[in-house]
C-alpha cells in the first residue's frame, strides 16, 4: 500500500478538525463555541411591532429647529422666537432686513428638502410632502437597524429584526424563557433613548408649578417632570443639542459607588456643548432621556472634551440597558407590540426530536443505499459523508450559527447533494471499467469526467444559496447559510477526499474483485 498522499491528509485533517469542534455542540458542553438554536428549536420571543411614524416628523421637525438655532448663532444672524408650530412646523423671526437673504440661502444649503415661507420678517419652515414620506420610511429602517443593534449588544444570539410589510417590523429572540427576561426584552426594543440636552427658561422658571402645558408653549418652553421626585422643569423646546451627535455611552459610578451614564458627543456636538456652556455661566442645564428630567445641575464654567454624564439613582441592569440604547441610537419614532407569542421550549424540543429523525431516517437509508449498490466505493462515500456532517457542525460551531429547522432541512439536503457527487463519480468509473480500461485509469478519468458536472451543478447551487442570504431573513438565511457550508464541505470530502482515499488504497484492487470495490462484475480491466 503506498504511503499517504496529500488528499488523504487533507481529509483526515478536515475530519479530525469537524469532530473535535462538533464535540460542544453535540454535546452541549459548557466550554467552546457551539451552534445557536433558533427560535423554532429552543422556544423564545415573537413579536410584530408596530411604528408612530407621525412622531418621526415631530422629531425631524424637532432637528430642524435645533439646525435653524446653530446655523444662525454661528453666522451671528439675529433672530427671536424660534419655536415649534402643530409638530410639523419651526417658526422664528428675523430682526435685520440685512439678514433676510443670507438666512434664506442658509437654510437651503443646510436644510434639505424643506418648503420657506416668508410673511415680512417672519418665517414658517416645513419638510416638502416628498421629505415627510422619506422621513416615515426612514423610520422604519433606522427602527429596524436599532433595535437589532440594541439586541446584539445585549449578547442575544442571532436575533431575527426585519420589515414586514410597509409599516411593520417583525421581532424574533430565541432563548427568552422567563417572564422577567421577556419584559427586560420589550423594555429595551421600545426605548426611545432619545437624549436631549435643554436649556431651562430661568425667566420663568419660578412660576413652573402653576404654569399649563399651553402657555409653556406660548413661550417656546416644554414642561417635563424630574424622573425621580416629579419635580417640574420649564425648559427650552428646542434643544441645545441631541443624542445624534452622541458617539458612545458606557456605565460608570459615582463617587457614592452609584451606578451613572457617561456619553462622548461628536466634533460638531462638543463645540455646541462648549461654546453653550461658555454663555450660560450661572444658568441650568438639564440632561432630558425620553422626556425625563434626569438633572439640571447649574453651569459652573464652559465645558470642552464633549463628555457628560446621566445620574438618576440607577440600578446597575437599568444603567446598563440605557446605556445600549443610547449606542444604539434613538428611535426617530416610538414602536408598539401589535402581536406577541411566546414559543415554548418544549415546543422547540418536539421540533427537534422530528427532525432529528427525519435527518437521521434519510442518513440510514442513504448509507444503506451506496453500500448496497456500490460495495467499497459506497463505503468510501459515506466516509466522506460523514465527514461532510462533521464539518458542517464545526464550522457552524465555530462562527456561532443559528440552527432552525429551516436550517435543519438544509443538511438533509446537502447530505443528499454531497451522497450526489460521490453517485456521479462512481457511475463515470464504472462506465470506464465498462469499457476494459484499467483500475487506476477508471479512477483518474472518471474524477476528471465527473469533476466539471459536480462543479457547474454546485457552483449555481451556491448562487442561488447566497443570494437567498443576503435577500432572505431569519429561517431563511438559517436554509441558506447550511446549504451553503455543507457545499463547500462536500467539495472537499466527495471530491479531494474520496479521490485521495481510492489512490491510497489502489494497490490492493484488483480485476477478479471489482464486485467488492465498485459493486460490478466486468471483463477487461486490467
Amino acid at each position: 500500500m503506498k504511503t499517504l498522499n496529500f488528499r488523504v491528509i487533507l481529509f483526515i485533517f478536515a475530519l479530525i478538525f469537524g469532530v473535535v469542534f462538533s464535540i460542544p455542540s453535540l454535546m452541549q458542553s459548557e466550554s467552546g463555541k457551539k451552534i445557536t438554536l433558533g427560535l423554532d428549536l429552543q422556544g423564545g420571543l415573537h413579536m410584530l411591532l408596530g411604528i408612530k411614524s407621525d412622531v418621526a416628523i415631530a422629531s425631524r421637525t424637532k432637528s430642524i429647529a435645533g439646525t435653524v438655532k446653530y446655523v444662525f448663532d454661528d453666522e451671528e444672524i439675529i433672530f427671536d422666537d424660534l419655536r415649534m408650530v402643530d409638530g410639523d412646523k419651526v417658526t422664528f423671526e428675523l430682526l435685520d432686513s440685512d439678514d433676510v437673504t443670507k438666512a434664506t440661502a442658509l437654510l437651503k444649503k443646510e436644510i434639505p428638502g424643506i418648503v420657506i415661507n416668508q410673511n415680512g420678517m417672519k418665517f414658517t419652515v416645513q419638510m416638502t410632502s416628498k421629505e415627510m414620506a422619506r422621513t416615515k420610511q426612514n423610520a422604519i429602517k433606522q427602527a429596524v437597524d436599532t433595535i437589532r443593534n440594541r439586541l446584539n449588544e445585549f449578547g442575544l444570539a442571532e436575533p431575527t429584526v426585519a420589515k414586514q410589510g410597509e409599516d411593520k417590523i417583525l421581532v424574533e429572540v430565541p432563548g427568552i424563557k422567563t417572564q422577567a427576561d421577556e419584559q427586560r426584552i420589550r423594555e429595551l426594543i421600545a426605548r426611545a433613548a432619545h437624549l436631549q440636552l435643554m436649556a431651562v427658561d430661568e425667566d420663568r422658571a419660578a412660576r413652573v408649578s402653576t404654569m399649563s402645558a399651553a402657555e409653556a408653549k406660548s413661550y417656546g418652553d416644554v414642561i417635563l417632570k424630574d424622573v425621580n421626585t416629579n419635580e417640574k422643569y420649564l425648559l427650552r423646546q428646542i434643544p441645545v443639542l441631541d443624542g445624534s451627535m452622541l458617539t458612545d455611552a458606557k456605565v460608570g459610578f459615582d463617587k457614592s459607588n452609584m451606578p451613572v451614564i457617561n456619553f462622548s458627543l461628536n466634533g460638531q456636538g462638543a463645540k455646541i456643548f462648549g461654546d453653550f456652556t461658555a454663555k450660560a455661566v450661572g444658568k441650568r442645564m438639564a440632561v432630558v432621556l425620553d422626556n425625563k428630567v434626569y438633572s439640571a445641575p447649574v453651569i459652573r464654567e464652559r465645558i470642552g472634551g464633549g463628555h457628560v454624564q446621566i445620574s438618576g439613582n440607577f440600578k446597575l441592569e437599568e444603567a446598563h440597558d440605557i446605556a445600549i440604547a443610547l449606542r444604539s441610537g434613538a428611535l426617530l419614532a416610538p414602536v408598539f407590540v401589535m402581536e406577541k407569542r411566546s414559543v415554548g421550549p418544549s415546543l422547540g424540543a418536539d421540533s427537534i426530536k422530528a427532525s432529528s429523525i427525519a435527518l437521521a431516517l434519510g442518513f440510514i437509508l442513504v448509507i444503506a443505499f451506496m453500500v448496497i449498490y456500490y460495495s467499497m466505493a459506497g463505503v468510501i462515500a459515506n466516509v466522506a459523508l460523514i465527514g461532510n456532517l462533521f464539518l458542517i457542525l464545526a464550522i457552524m460551531s465555530l462562527f456561532g450559527a443559528t440552527l432552525t429547522l429551516p436550517g435543519m432541512a438544509g443538511i438533509v439536503l446537502t447530505v443528499g447533494m454531497a451522497v450526489d457527487a460521490n453517485v456521479i463519480i462512481n457511475e463515470r468509473i464504472r462506465e470506464l471499467l465498462h469499457e476494459g480500461k484499467s483500475i487506476a485509469k477508471s479512477i483518474e478519468d472518471g474524477y476528471d469526467n465527473a469533476f466539471t458536472a459536480i462543479l457547474d451543478a454546485n457552483v449555481t447551487t451556491l448562487i442561488a444559496a447566497v443570494v437567498l442570504y443576503a435577500y432572505g431573513t431569519g429561517a431563511i438565511k438559517g436554509f441558506a447559510l447550511t446549504m451553503s457550508i455543507g457545499i463547500l464541505a462536500s467539495m472537499l470530502t466527495a471530491i479531494v477526499g474520496t479521490h485521495g482515499i481510492y489512490q491510497w488504497l489502489l494497490p490492493k484492487m484488483r480485476k477478479e474483485k471489482l464486485n467488492l470495490w465498485f459493486g460490478i462484475k466486468t471483463e477487461g480491466a486490467k
